[in-house]
Parts: C-alpha cells; sequence; structure tokens
C-alpha cells in the first residue's frame, strides 16, 4: 500500500508539536496551536470547556457515527515546594519515574509568564561529596530542580517569580536519524496527534468521502485519566483511541509496526472491533502486532469506564521506553497511518 502522508511532512508537524511544552493541565498553547492548524485547512471545530477539540467529518452515514482519539498532554510536574536552598521539589503530573527525567533540562512557567530554566537533579549527585549517591532513592524527597538563576535561598527564588504550583516540562530533545528512528520526549501521544491532523488534512485537500460520520477528538487530559470520556455524540457506534503500543519483555509490539491493542488494565477492548481492525491489516498488508499492555489505560477505557454504550478498541505506533526519552521509527508511523486510512474509509461491520 502507497505511503499515506509523506515523512517530511509527518516528522515536520510532528516536531513542531512535541516542542510545544503541554503537561495534562498546562495544555492552552498546544491546543490552540491545533485550532490555528484547522483553521488553516478551513476547518470547523468545536473546543470543549475542558479545552478538547473535536473535528466532525460527515459521512455517507449519518446515523451510525465514528469517533477517533489522540492527546496532546504529556507527563510533567509542578513545584512542590520552594526550598530553603534555593531549589524546588517537585511533585508529578502524570505516571512516570524520577529516574527517567533525572539529568533532564526544564522549564519552570511563572505565573507572570516567565519561563526559567533548570536541571532535574538528585540531590545528592556529587559523587565528590556523597560517597553512596548511587545507592539513593530517585523519589520526591530527593529529585529536585536546579534553577539556572543567582539564588541562595526561598526568598530568592520568589523574586524571581517562581512559586509552588508553577508547571515544569521537560525537555523533548527531538531527534531524526538517518536510519529512520524517531527520538524524543512526548511521543505519547503527539505522534498519534500528527497522524490524525494529517489524516483530517488528506480528506479536506482530497475531498475524500467517509462511510460514516466520523468524529477526531483531540484530547488534553489523557494522562490524568479522563481525556476522552464526554461530549461523545449519542450517534457513536466505534470509538477508537490512537495511542502508543507499549514495548518491553513479554509485549509483541515493536517500533517497525502498527500495535493493535487486545486488552489493557481496564479489560478486553471489543473483540469484534478489534478483529475488524486485524482484519483490514491483514487485506491491506500493513506491518502490525497484536499485543497486551497489563499496566496501560486510554481515553477509550475512559469512555466506556464513563458509561458511554461504545464499542472501543485502541491501536497506534510502537513506543520504545515509553514515559521516558521515547524512540519510534518512521515505518511505525507509516504502518499507523494506512490502518487509520483503511479503517475510516471502511463500512463498519452489520452484526457481531
Amino acid at each position: 500500500m502507497d505511503t499515506v502522508f509523506s515523512e517530511k511532512d509527518t516528522v515536520d508537524l510532528l516536531k513542531q508539536i512535541v516542542t510545544i511544552p503541554s503537561p495534562s493541565g498546562y495544555t492552552k498553547n498546544i491546543m490552540n496551536f491545533i485550532g490555528a492548524y484547522l483553521t488553516n485547512l478551513g476547518i470547523d471545530y468545536k473546543k470543549t470547556n475542558k479545552g478538547a477539540i473535536i473535528v466532525t467529518i460527515n459521512g455517507e452515514n449519518n446515523e451510525s457515527h465514528r469517533l477517533l482519539t489522540a492527546h496532546t498532554d504529556t507527563l510533567g510536574a509542578m513545584v512542590k515546594e520552594v526550598k530553603a536552598n534555593g531549589r524546588l521539589s517537585l511533585v508529578k503530573v502524570g505516571g512516570f519515574n524520577w529516574n527517567a527525567v533525572e539529568g533532564e533540562y526544564c522549564t519552570i512557567h511563572t505565573a507572570n509568564g516567565k519561563k526559567i530554566s533548570g536541571t532535574i537533579l538528585l540531590h545528592e549527585t556529587s559523587v565528590h561529596v556523597y560517597a553512596r549517591a548511587d545507592e539513593v532513592k530517585r523519589d520526591e524527597k530527593h529529585i529536585e530542580v536546579r534553577i539556572d538563576e543567582k539564588v541562595m535561598n526561598a526568598e530568592d527564588v520568589r523574586n524571581v517569580g517562581i512559586e509552588v504550583g508553577d508547571f515544569v516540562t521537560f525537555a523533548p530533545r527531538f531527534e531524526v536519524t538517518e536510519s529512520g528512528f524517531i527520538k524524543s520526549r512526548h511521543l505519547d501521544d503527539k505522534a498519534s496527534t500528527t497522524l490524525l491532523l494529517l489524516l483530517i488534512k488528506k480528506i479536506k485537500e482530497h475531498s475524500i468521502q467517509l462511510p460514516h460520520t466520523t468524529h477526531f477528538y483531540i484530547s488534553n487530559n489523557e494522562e490524568i485519566g479522563y481525556g476522552g470520556n464526554s461530549n461523545i455524540p449519542k450517534e457513536v457506534v466505534e470509538y477508537v483511541a490512537v495511542d502508543m503500543g507499549a514495548i518491553g519483555d513479554g509485549q509483541s509490539s515493536d517500533e517497525y509496526t502498527v500495535s493493535i491493542c487486545a486488552k489493557d488494565s481496564s479489560g478486553p477492548y471489543h473483540y469484534e472491533l478489534t478483529r475488524q481492525l486485524v482484519a483490514l491489516a491483514k487485506s491491506n498488508k500493513i506491518d502490525y502486532k497484536l499485543d497486551i499492555y497489563p499496566y496501560y489505560g486510554s481515553d477509550a477505557s475512559a469512555a466506556i469506564r464513563a458509561g458511554y454504550d461504545v464499542k472501543h478498541a485502541l491501536f497506534g505506533p510502537g513506543i520504545e521506553s515509553s514515559h521516558a526519552y521515547e524512540r519510534t521509527h518512521i515505518d511505525s508511523l507509516k504502518a499507523t497511518a494506512q490502518l487509520l486510512y483503511v479503517y475510516v474509509t471502511s463500512s463498519m461491520d452489520k452484526e457481531d
């Protein structure tokens, strides 16, 4: 099957999206970017009270709808305490291990709009001072931010504008290798967001008639558990979360194929819809892997928990080292884009 989107368009848009800081709770700028992107395409959209964006494209069948979602919010942190030593203690936004951000550059976003750089470090980092630094537990007690300002105490820190509750974002360090790997933080789920936006663009520019009215839901609270569990039209029959495939020991997902999830921590996804996705991948010669993610949830599972009567499914690119410094390959993005396209242009199964 031909490539659905050009590699350059995919990488260029992904880089733009990844480099806009957007931890859960601090997503206004990224949602404004997406709104402007859609407006430039001449696409109408609705914005929810929680800040999500929903695009609706009418199809031949306006009784049985589809909804696809991806999320723009990422992991991050907030200032928990301005410490007496002039450093900051943090509290997590989203689920990650502190060792995944130890040594990372960060930005503190102050209430007055100032951005102050810093580095996330273990308090006992210096091996010339702390003999057992390698044994210290990486937790909220020992991880702190060294800010790039001349500060000696808490008063100095507050004088530069930093206070409890300020958001702290992690440098993405976006990079594309000659071998086709894309390395960056926050590929979860900005890679999928990129693919949904490019799909909307393709449908618009090529005047593609969809068989079913389809909603594209760009959510902004998934990492804290409730991004896509509201504002779902009553006509929606199929709800598909486009999100990362988890890679590791015991997993079948990889960085070169589209990963289709059969079950996560919330339970099995809708069996018949999942098998339909597998059938579409097979019939269109799309490289895929079927997988189970034991410590994972999605906007689709959040919608089920909220009581929506929908068939839910999940697929997306395989992401290595999820919730850390992540990596995928352009081949996985291509496979995901292909499955997205054949899915939205296919008819729903009439019977289960």
